[in-house]
């Protein structure tokens, strides 16, 4: 027997679980995640930054539109889920394009000369940059306390979470969305495609035109502090080229090569040739030997033609809503993403501008399908 709700989400990552929690206070909603934990994929693998300049036009809307609520999290933290970290971009002279056109239209971001970035990151070494610039205000995003404050609330409004439960039929009749999973079946007249890298994959199940996206792997490894440094107040810092990147992770180092490598949706591994490649491009940036890695892991970061994610109703069939593409946007975007949803499914007038719902609409020109 189908258990019966008015919205069902597909996906328990971020986006899903935040759009399921601004919804409950005023529709039934069930969430299946085809995992058996929450945040299992990329919202579980993210390098939890908040970086206003971020991303193109629209997700920089987004950006602004999302940092009262991680600041002031009420109902999901009684506490804010940031701590400040700062973004330092440092630029060669090959890579001073991508620096200026990323400076032409940042907000609070203050150039510096080199002496001033090595003061900062100590580690740099001194003749492998010419350009600095500092985002003091960018801040590290505690996401786990995100993500699981979305789900209390949700569950305080009796919302429900069916973990392995992936969609795996997928039908419309009767106005209504049934789904086949191996926990049962399930019933809506509204879905949401909250899938991550598999939202195409939901499409194609549904019936549903795909919008092209694109899953793009991401490693990261962890590596020890070099030796004589508290590396704690550190700033992120990024190549501007994004050939790589740095973090401070609980005492130690977090470095990513950047990389964009298209692959089929799946439980992401590490490249271990890529992983090399990425380290060695950040050890010839820096002072500091790469005597080990400690760990390491690759996510997904899912984007569509354009680069903006994709929120709205299919325009082919009744009911099929999208939440998907954010690429690496997904977490610090989450906050005003949910809204968006839970005020178009809802028909309530969007908090955001037509203009950026219009941008991020399932039917724009912009989208390759």
């Amino acid at each position: 027997m189908s258990k019966n709700t008015d919205v069902l989400i597909i996906g328990g990552g971020i986006a899903g679980i935040s759009a399921a929690a601004r919804i409950a206070p005023h529709a039934k909603v069930i969430v299946l995640e085809q995992e058996q934990a929450l945040g299992y994929h990329s919202t579980g693998r993210s390098a939890a930054i908040f970086i206003r300049n971020y991303g193109n036009e629209v997700l920089r809307a987004l950006n602004a539109a999302s940092a009262g609520v991680l600041e002031e999290p009420y109902g999901i933290s009684d506490h804010s889920l940031l701590s400040l970290r700062g973004e330092l971009m440092i630029a060669t002279d090959e890579e001073i394009p991508e620096y200026q056109a990323y400076m032409k239209d940042a907000v609070g971001i203050d150039e510096l000369t080199p002496c001033e970035a090595l003061d900062l990151v100590p580690i740099l070494r001194p003749d492998g940059f010419q350009r600095a610039a500092i985002e003091r205000n960018a801040y590290d995003i505690d996401v786990d306390r995100l993500l699981q404050g979305f789900a209390r609330l949700l569950r305080s409004h009796d919302g429900q979470i069916e973990t392995g439960a992936e969609a795996l039929e997928i039908t419309h009749k009767d106005q209504c969305w049934h789904v086949k999973t191996p926990v049962g079946e399930f019933s809506a007249p509204i879905i949401v495609n909250a899938a991550g890298a598999w939202a195409d994959v939901i499409a194609k199940r549904a019936g549903i035109t795909p919008v092209g996206l694109i899953p793009m792997r991401r490693s990261a490894a962890i590596l020890p502090a070099p030796p004589g440094h508290d590396v704690t107040s550190w700033p992120l810092v990024v190549s501007a080229s994004e050939a790589w990147y740095m973090k401070p992770e609980a005492g130690k180092l977090m470095v990513s090569p950047a990389e964009e490598i298209p692959v089929e949706p799946h439980d992401a591994w590490v490249d271990d040739m890529i992983l090399a490649e990425g380290l060695d491009r950040f050890e010839k940036a820096v002072t500091m030997p790469i005597t080990r890695v400690e760990r390491s892991w690759a996510g997904l970061r899912s984007f569509v033609a354009d680069r903006t994610p994709v929120v709205g109703f299919a325009p082919e069939a009744d009911g099929f809503f999208w939440l998907a593409g954010q690429g690496g946007y997904g977490v610090q975007t989450a906050p005003a993403l949910s809204q968006l949803t839970a005020d178009l499914i809802l028909e309530r007038t969007p908090r955001l501008t037509s203009e950026i719902v219009a941008a991020l609409a399932s039917d724009r020109s912009s989208l390759a399908t």
